[in-house]
């Protein structure tokens, strides 16, 4: 029954392999630092009791909130269950499966390949070059047919910021052809980089958020997309009849307040001075052959026999995250800055561990 079951499905989703977030891993740490997320518990509670009614499908609060804190107009703002729908709903709003194409640079965020290949629409790859910035004559060879171009910046895994004149260069390239999708999941780490201040000037240019990192709130599911007025009156008519759940909206209004963005920007201000010692830390383990900069809450590093280090400290109940299958990044892992205490137990693991010159003395 089972093997029919399976012929019934559409042939793409069989062959598609499915993105492997940090929960799906699995994994029995006690200290989690391969989801990027922020280490303690956000002080908001429950205020509302309507769970009998269906929820605005765009939470008005919410959305006006969202709005004054980006710096933009109500009916530019699209709220939805994480940035990961956003992803999705551009594909379904913008490309036509078996025409249309999407367009991403490796190493990057991997849902952009798999809602892509869920909806039935070509991606296609252009690798980073050096220091992950993007090969705009390479790009510009590939775009025939091209509907979206995911840009992360700041990119997940690496870290870095895009170039901004490599942005607008490709936002130019892209004029009338297609949408230039920034991803600024990990903006509020280096928010002068944001390019809310971009959109009056490119109209094919979008936007997405997350409340998931520096606010604090994984488990909630709410990100947002940013654009024209035009961009998100299309995009409302493929999203869910009832996207946000009452709850969500609820505790997203609170984390959006006055309140509730002071609470997220002190929380980056320990965040960024964690991460600081933490690069400095790593840079004194013998493991350690290289450490990235990075604009996010999360550090990339190249370690001396990553496997090993990556299961050892597994096995101590240390969850990092390994970037070795990721295009350009042999030897990697990525770090979640946790709180200090957190980051401190991992470099004391990490000194116990080999580095290259011992390595080779073993073999």
């Amino acid at each position: 029954m089972s093997s029919s079951i399976e012929e019934l499905a559409r042939a793409n989703v069989r062959k598609l392999t499915p993105y492997q977030s940090a929960r799906r891993l699995g994994g029995n740490g006690d200290v989690w630092l391969n989801a990027n997320e922020y280490p303690l518990a956000v002080p908001f509670e429950l205020s509302q009791n309507t769970l009998n009614r269906y929820p605005e499908c765009q939470p008005k609060q919410v959305i006006e909130r969202y709005a004054a804190y980006a710096g933009l107009q109500p009916d530019q703002v699209l709220v939805s269950r994480g940035a990961d729908e956003g992803i999705e709903l551009l594909i379904r709003a913008f490309c036509e499966p078996g025409k249309d194409a999407v367009l991403f640079c490796p190493p990057t965020y991997g849902m952009y390949s798999v809602s892509a290949e869920t909806i039935g629409v070509e991606y296609r790859t252009v690798d980073a070059q050096e220091e992950w910035q993007l090969n705009l004559p390479a790009i510009a060879e590939r775009l025939d047919g091209v509907k979206l171009v995911y840009v992360c910046s700041p990119n997940n895994p690496t870290g870095n910021l895009i170039k901004p004149e490599d942005i607008r260069q490709l936002l130019e390239m892209t004029r009338g052809k297609a949408l230039v999708v920034a991803d600024e999941a990990y903006i509020e780490f280096c928010p002068a980089a944001t390019l809310t201040g971009w959109l009056q000037e490119y109209p094919h240019l979008v936007i997405l958020r997350t409340l998931s990192k520096a606010f604090a709130l994984a488990g909630l599911r709410c990100g947002f997309t940013l654009a024209n007025a035009e961009v998100i009156a299309l995009l409302m008519k493929v999203i869910a009849p009832y996207p946000l759940s009452t709850p969500v909206a609820d505790i997203a209004a609170q984390a959006l307040s006055e309140q509730g963005v002071a609470i997220m920007k002190q929380h980056v201000k320990e965040v960024l001075a964690n991460r600081e010692k933490l690069i400095a830390d790593l840079r004194e383990c013998d493991c350690v052959e290289k450490v990235f900069t990075s604009e996010t809450n999360y550090v990339l590093a190249r370690f001396t026999a990553s496997s090993a280090v990556f299961k050892t400290l597994w096995d101590q109940g240390i969850i990092l995250r390994d970037q070795n299958k990721q295009p350009g990044l042999s030897g990697c892992l990525r770090i979640t800055v946790g709180t200090r205490e957190e980051c401190d137990r991992t470099i004391e693991a990490l000194k116990t561990l080999p580095g290259a010159s011992d390595s080779r003395e073993q073999a």
